[in-house]
């Protein structure tokens, strides 16, 4: 008798999990969000790349470390068991909101607008170029795998976008590439800028590879008037379990004759600062990682004292924190990003600027001052 209900439940447990490898793999290999796989070929061609060993792309040294299955799960475990104390915001963050046609018309000196995380509206030199457009509300490839965004509007709305020049992306990323938001722009968006293999997501979701410029670090492109450049970062990529840094992550340089911005993407700090600025510095404005940090992970996102003096080492003349007051993918309060950076920053005497979201950046103004708009949320 005990032995038929232990044959049951084995036979059960089995099924279940033959049940749960095929939803799997039906998952893995059907849903859109998830993107494209590059092929045997592609990788091929990709093997002249410095970064790429091994059948992956890697960093100039060995991190992120390629945790065990029981890391994997401990990880996990600390990451959803763990309570944060005002790990997001009580209410959505309050977003400045633009006039359409006003920014449609814009042709004047150059200008940001932050639209939360890592993403910007940056018009210059008559372009209008998006960084790391990512206007979903989860930054998951299923609405129920991740939490909701801190502002649930934006200051303009995907379809009261103007027409897009062009779009830069750092990495494969959710909180940085969105399904969504591609479908929602592609009728908009003349070409897209994005380091290696990334393309193949945007193919996947119907964007016509002529429409799509892949480059390794330290490679250069002309956007009329602008130069852009893709340059390093130390990060990593992936957004299956099985496609790990199947893509290359970097960040990027844009310079125009007269004004140059450093949009750092996603990285822990390292040395390829200093040689980033040594090599394109200074610059007006650097967009500088700061959020979503842990001393579990500390070779792939930066501690906000380390985002001061990266924005030191880059020969910025101000820095933006960037990557906090967007989404909750750590395990620390949603202000101590700004509040430690802008303390490390007084003692290496690092300008620091913090917009409210939808408020307008000028590049090159070093005088422009922004209330402390988080201090009472």
């Amino acid at each position: 008798m005990l032995k038929r209900i232990l044959r049951k439940v084995l036979g059960a447990f089995v099924i279940l999990i033959g049940l749960l490898i095929v939803a799997y793999l039906l998952f893995n290999n059907f849903y859109p969000s998830l993107g494209g796989d590059v092929s045997k070929e592609r990788r091929q061609v990709y093997e002249v790349s410095p970064q790429f060993k091994d059948g992956k792309f890697n960093n100039s040294k060995a991190v992120p470390k390629d945790l065990s299955f029981g890391e994997t799960l401990d990880l996990a475990y600390k990451f959803f068991t763990t309570e944060v104390k005002n790990g997001r915001p009580k209410e959505d963050l309050e977003v400045l909101k633009l006039d359409s046609a006003r920014v449609a018309a814009y042709k004047s000196q150059t200008r940001m607008v932050w639209f939360g995380h890592s993403s910007f509206l940056l018009q210059m030199e008559g372009k209008n170029i998006l960084l790391d457009p990512m206007f979903g509300m989860v930054p998951a490839p299923h609405p129920w795998l991740g939490d909701e965004r801190f502002n649930k509007e934006m200051p303009l709305d995907i379809e009261k976008l103007p027409q897009i020049d062009a779009v830069i992306f750092s990495h494969d990323h959710y909180d940085h590439l969105d399904y969504e938001t591609i479908l929602g722009i592609k009728d908009k968006v003349e070409h897209y800028f994005v380091p290696l293999g990334l393309g193949v997501h945007l193919e996947a979701w119907g964007i016509s590879s002529d429409k799509i410029t892949e480059l390794d670090w330290w490679q250069e492109e002309e956007l009329g008037d602008i130069t852009l450049v893709c340059t390093p970062a130390q990060h990593f990529s992936g957004r299956k379990l099985n496609n790990g840094q199947s893509t290359l992550w970097g960040s990027w340089v844009v310079k125009s004759v007269s004004e140059s911005i450093y949009f750092s993407g996603d990285s822990g700090y390292a040395p390829h600062f200093k040689e980033i600025g040594e090599k394109y510095g200074p610059f007006d404005l650097a967009l500088m990682e700061c959020g979503q940090y842990d001393k579990m992970w500390p070779d792939i996102h930066m501690m906000p004292e380390e985002t001061a003096q990266a924005g030191l080492d880059v020969r910025a003349k101000k820095i933006m924190p960037i990557h906090w007051a967007g989404f909750k993918l750590a395990l620390h309060d949603w202000k101590d990003p700004i509040i430690r950076v802008r303390k490390k920053a007084i003692e290496l005497n690092v300008k620091v600027i913090a917009p409210r979201i939808g408020q307008e950046i000028m590049v090159a103004d070093s005088l422009g001052t922004y209330p402390n708009w988080w201090k009472d949320l």
